[in-house]
């Protein structure tokens, strides 16, 4: 029996950055392209390879110093990922041959479909600290998909939804793959045969309507495809999550996804108008493209934040808009986090942010610090220094409490301008000082290359992650430095030897809170002997949330809930929030047909069995 097809690969669409098989350009067992990383080079330097990147092909020749010294790194403890995925930890498909063989009758000619190891292992994760560090150790899971298939548009996946509901197959739908939930994990104890379906052929941006403003488009398409191409025509979406080079439109609707941008243009339900969704039940959607209806509660908003669990989304229309005429960098710095909270507080009661406008606290701007790259010569470095004597001295910041923030303002020429001075206004009330359009390009355009830093902290026995919540105004200050505590007491309850990197920044704000990132890095050489450094950090990062949940913050911002944080979703959203997501399961997929387990767990002791058994 065939395991793999070709089907029809003459279709004309959009012009796709990410291939089919994604391992041959992505890394299979690490973040991102495969010629981008950070490593040591022959100098003993940190450098960036590739050219995708504002980093890219430069040295950065703090950066070593920073790891070795702040984190206790080592140069003796290399410990690098294995280069090929072990053959022997792959398991054995699962397959159903009624499935298979109405499939190749049906579709086989024009849908791909393959039973490799290599696809089958690359669709059963995400990018969990936890399952990098499976892949970087050979691949070992317990359960992989089956088969992974390509559906080309709305049809083939009602299609091949209706022969999972024939033969009882287990569909988990797959966008980007850039999860952070263990949201992609393939449930141990599901028996059926599991079928990853890959939505990457569904790339097309199908109309574009300048009388409304509004684009259909299917639902596979990633980030940067979708605003490159919108692009052409003069358009954007507006929407850049931190993954959006790799992410998709259906996974940003499937965890009801937030944008860098978010001021200006809306977060993922503010750009929605009309989504379409395959369940076993049928297709749902509305029937109108009217901007706002009183029609009960909204059908939009039951199948955002879904995580796959209901349907598979097909097709999107967005609201777009003409791109920005000017677009302008900046940055500013604070004498201390607390400073830097009431300003953006008081930016946003006034309703005038800036597209983008990022807090970093003092742990993060001192790293930043190590980020520098060897093209600064002489002259940068003097005026650097000029610079840190005027904050320090005469303004009398100090290195170690002062933090700083980064901007990005789009719209007309008038609106920049006015908009910039206006918060460099509220800032100087807040004795915020502005550092630079130079530090806002390299802060803004950093965030896409943060996620490479992991791999090469693995490298040296360096494991971090970071989680997001949100937080009403009056408590982000407790809670940013109470959760951070509890990282550190937490580390060293737990056995870990060396303090920890412990930091968070503010990220996007709102009327009445703002959405914080945690960032927490761990050196687990020398750990408490017999621990498991994931397990370690697993179990720091679980009282890590608890504390944020203490503190008055949210489960997630927009990452979701997946399978990673089931167990406090009856604590989000009351036993009744659980029990009406259920009836809405039961009802559009009886037979759990989409069965990745996301949002509700089987069980706790299903959780407790993942928890204890995942190395």
């Amino acid at each position: 029996m065939a395991t793999e097809g070709k089907g029809d690969t003459t279709a004309t669409g959009t012009s796709t950055t990410i291939p089919l098989h994604r391992q041959e350009l992505l890394k299979w067992q690490g973040w991102g392209y495969r010629d981008s990383k950070f490593f040591i080079n022959s100098n003993g330097l940190i450098e960036f390879s590739g050219s995708r990147y504002l980093l890219s092909g430069h040295v950065l020749p703090r950066l070593k110093d920073w790891m070795f010294s702040k984190l206790h790194a080592t140069i003796d403890n290399y410990s690098p990922s294995v280069q090929e995925p072990n053959p022997d930890y792959i398991p054995e498909p699962i397959l159903n041959n009624s499935f298979i063989n109405d499939f190749q009758s049906s579709m086989g000619s024009t849908v791909q479909y393959s039973a490799d190891m290599n696809d089958r292992l690359f669709h059963g994760h995400g990018h969990t600290l936890e399952e990098i560090w499976k892949l970087r150790n050979g691949g070992k899971f317990d359960r992989l998909p089956d088969w992974v298939v390509w559906p080309r548009n709305h049809s083939d996946v009602e299609k091949i939804v209706r022969l999972a509901v024939k033969h009882d197959v287990c569909l988990i739908p797959f966008g980007g793959g850039t999860s952070v939930t263990w949201a992609l994990i393939c449930p141990a104890n599901e028996k059926r045969m599991i079928v990853s379906v890959d939505t990457s052929q569904m790339n097309k941006i199908l109309y574009l309507d300048e009388k409304n403003l509004t684009a259909r488009i299917q639902s596979g398409i990633i980030g940067q495809d979708l605003e490159r191409e919108l692009g052409k025509k003069g358009y954007c979406t507006g929407h850049e999550p931190d993954s959006m080079e790799f992410s998709s439109l259906g996974g940003w609707v499937a965890t009801r996804a937030s944008g860098m941008k978010k001021n200006v243009y809306g977060n993922i339900e503010d750009l929605v108008v009309h989504v379409t969704m395959v369940t076993p039940k049928g297709t749902i959607e509305k029937s109108c493209l009217g901007p706002r209806q009183s029609i009960g509660p909204d059908i939009n908003h039951v199948i955002m934040g879904s995580e796959g669990t209901l349907g598979l989304v097909t097709e999107v229309t967005m609201k777009i808009r003409p791109l920005p005429a000017c677009k302008k960098y900046g940055s500013i710095v604070f004498p201390d986090f607390e400073s830097g909270v009431a300003c953006l507080r008081e930016i946003a009661r006034l309703r005038s942010a800036p597209a983008s406008i990022r807090l970093l606290d003092n742990e993060q701007f001192l790293f930043g610090q190590a980020l520098a790259t060897d093209n600064k010569g002489m002259l940068h470095s003097l005026v650097d220094n000029i610079k840190k004597l005027y904050i320090t001295k005469i303004k009398g910041f100090d290195i170690n409490r002062m933090c700083a923030a980064t901007l990005l303002f789009e719209g007309t020429t008038n609106e920049v301008n006015q908009r910039e001075k206006f918060v460099y206004d509220i800032a100087q009330k807040y004795n915020g000082m502005p550092a630079g359009e130079e530090n806002g390009l390299k802060g803004y355009t950093l965030t896409f290359m943060i996620a490479y830093l992991r791999d090469v902290g693995l490298d040296y026995r360096i494991v971090a992650e970071s989680f997001e919540t949100s937080v009403p105004w009056d408590r982000v200050i407790d809670l940013c430095r109470n959760v951070k505590k509890r990282i550190i007491t937490e580390c060293e309850k737990h056995g870990v030897k060396y303090p920890p990197f412990s930091s968070c920044r503010v990220t996007q704000t709102y009327d009445a809170g703002a959405c914080v990132y945690f960032y927490f890095v761990m050196n687990y050489n020398d750990i408490r002997t017999g621990s498991d450094p994931v397990h370690v950090y697993e179990l720091v990062e679980q009282a890590a949330r608890e504390e944020v949940l203490a503190n008055g913050g949210s489960l997630s911002h927009h990452h979701g809930v997946g399978k990673i944080r089931t167990k406090w979703i009856k604590q989000a959203v009351s036993e009744l929030g659980v029990g009406t997501m259920k009836s809405i399961k039961e009802y559009l997929d009886p037979n759990n047909i989409f069965g990745s387990n996301n949002l509700i767990p089987d069980s706790d002791e299903n959780k407790e069995q993942h928890l204890k058994a995942k190395l």
